[in-house]
């Protein structure tokens, strides 16, 4: 990320396809296309690996670190590969357009994959599949087993399920194997869409010239199919429940800390494992993406762990992480590790020497550079590198009109002509922010679709701390049609980033 660039932030959810939430199939490509017409070089998106309803389905709270989300698989790719006809897409309900609805959508999908996967099994040739599942291996039939036993013991985390297969005694996965052989070969199929309909739209977006940026939470799920499978590179207690937990303490966004809840990892087995697990995790995500965003970059050099038994992030305490050393192991096996490390919050001076070390560009965000003293604020476009990703604002913060009207104070306005060097009209707020990142020193520039289209506090994707609400918006229907804003085109060409 070198060269002057910009391009957009959306996830796949707020595509506006016709069935409940943005998918991999036609409005992925048209999305490519809006890209490209507006000379922009990157599409970044959130984690694409499979949410649920009891976290909200949130991106960065999934089942795997591996799987994809079967809900961004595309009804329609479907039909067109043989695997559904049209009459079957016209069974489906009435979604609304503004909203995602995640119940809804998957429910549907559901019924879909039964379909198409008692259509593909009667086929003959099946070698793509087959090579898949080769490839994929060392993940797709423990997530397979673990998905289909979280249906089967009606959502319950694996640590209450019965003693053989919550310890994965041979025996206990075997019968387990036995019993379900059609539901674990049903979740092996859909992964297998999934990773073809992915693939498929990184090439188109390769070949026009769009790179996709990905997104890898630090932490996974304590109820996942990777702590079932390897407990012993987490810090749990002799009955496979976690002694410690994730979070962070108090920061911009709350005042208490957030406690993350997900399982710490114990970095001495990693290390004596030659950090095996993730080697495989940036392997298999760097075949998916082009770029990887580290979510919480700064716990590789110390991380907040809480005792699992508090319930408040303020009673944890900063460990030291695996720092260079780990990097080390992944530069070894990678070449060029192409990471973005999200540096935001509390940042001791040891994270960005590692970060300089290994020649990862870090975050800036100007919603938060209006705070403070603007001459010595980090996120103020003055002080900006080059060697850094600059954005208005990430899925967590609101969208920059949203922010104006709601959220800030009388300093903060005030701070406005400073940072901007002049006093836009509120109304053009936004515009006035991607201009000022536009013409910054940065070499990458990122801009949440939701501020491109000026949208208020209803173009808010998450709000930190809270489950209900968030991960919804999207696009609406008409919006692909005007090839995004034209003006976008002529500013990323006035400052030399198409």
């Amino acid at each position: 990320m070198s060269k002057r660039a910009s391009g957009i932030l959306m996830h796949i959810t707020s595509l506006p396809c016709p069935y409940g939430v943005g998918d991999l199939g036609p409005r992925a490509y048209a999305f490519v296309d809006a890209l490209r017409a507006a000379g922009q070089t990157f599409w970044q998106i959130l984690p694409v690996n499979p949410t649920d309803g009891i976290n909200g389905h949130s991106p960065y709270s999934s089942l795997s670190a591996f799987a994809g989300n079967p809900l961004f698989i595309s009804p329609q790719l479907m039909v067109i590969d043989g695997f559904l006809t049209a009459s079957d897409l016209k069974k489906a309900p009435v979604f609304d357009a503004a909203r995602v609805d995640h119940a809804k959508a998957a429910a549907f999908k559901e019924r879909l994959f039964v379909g198409a996967y008692a259509r593909w099994a009667k086929l003959k040739d099946k070698s793509g599949y087959d090579v898949f599942c080769r490839a994929n291996a060392h993940w797709l039939e423990d997530y397979a087993v673990f998905s289909v036993a979280k249906s089967v013991f009606n959502g319950r985390p694996w640590n209450e399920w019965p003693g053989g297969l919550k310890r994965r005694k041979p025996g206990a996965l075997k019968a387990f194997l036995r019993t379900h052989t059609r539901a674990v070969g049903q979740v092996r199929f859909v992964q297998f869409l999934f990773f073809s309909q992915w693939q498929r739209l990184k090439q188109y977006a390769k070949a026009n010239g769009v790179g996709i940026i990905g997104d890898i939470p630090i932490y996974v799920n304590y109820d996942s199919a990777d702590v079932w499978r390897h407990p012993g590179l987490f810090k749990l207690n002799h009955d496979l429940v976690p002694r410690f937990v994730s979070g962070c303490p108090p920061d911009y966004f709350s005042r208490t800390g957030q406690r993350w809840g997900n399982p710490v990892y114990d970095w001495a087995n990693l290390k004596k494992e030659k950090y095996g697990w993730w080697v495989r995790r940036i392997r298999h995500n760097l075949a998916l993406f082009d770029h990887l965003r580290i979510d919480h970059f700064r716990g590789f050099s110390g991380f907040w762990q809480i005792p699992a038994h508090e319930k408040l992030a303020v009673f944890g305490r900063w460990v030291k992480g695996p720092g260079a050393d780990f990097f080390i192991a992944l530069a070894r096996q990678f070449k060029p590790l192409p990471i973005i490390a999200e540096d935001l919050g509390e940042i001791t001076p040891d994270v960005p020497v590692l970060m300089r070390r290994f020649g990862f560009p870090g975050m800036r965000v100007l919603l938060f550079a209006f705070g403070g003293d603007p001459k010595t604020n980090p996120h103020a476009p003055a002080r900006y590198t080059r060697h850094c990703v600059v954005y208005t604002g990430t899925h967590d913060n609101n969208t920059v009109q949203g922010w104006f009207r709601k959220e800030a104070g009388p300093r903060e306005r005030a701070n406005i002509a400073v940072v901007l060097k002049g006093r836009p009209r509120p109304s053009a707020l936004h515009w006035a922010m991607i201009e000022a990142l536009m013409r910054s020193k940065a070499d990458t520039v990122i801009i949440p679709m939701a501020d491109v289209l000026g949208l208020g506090e209803e173009g808010r994707m998450n709000t930190p701390a809270t489950k209900a609400g968030n991960w919804q918006w999207r696009l609406l229907p008409f919006a692909l049609r005007q090839r995004l804003n034209p003006k976008l085109r002529h500013l990323t060409v006035l400052t030399k980033r198409a």
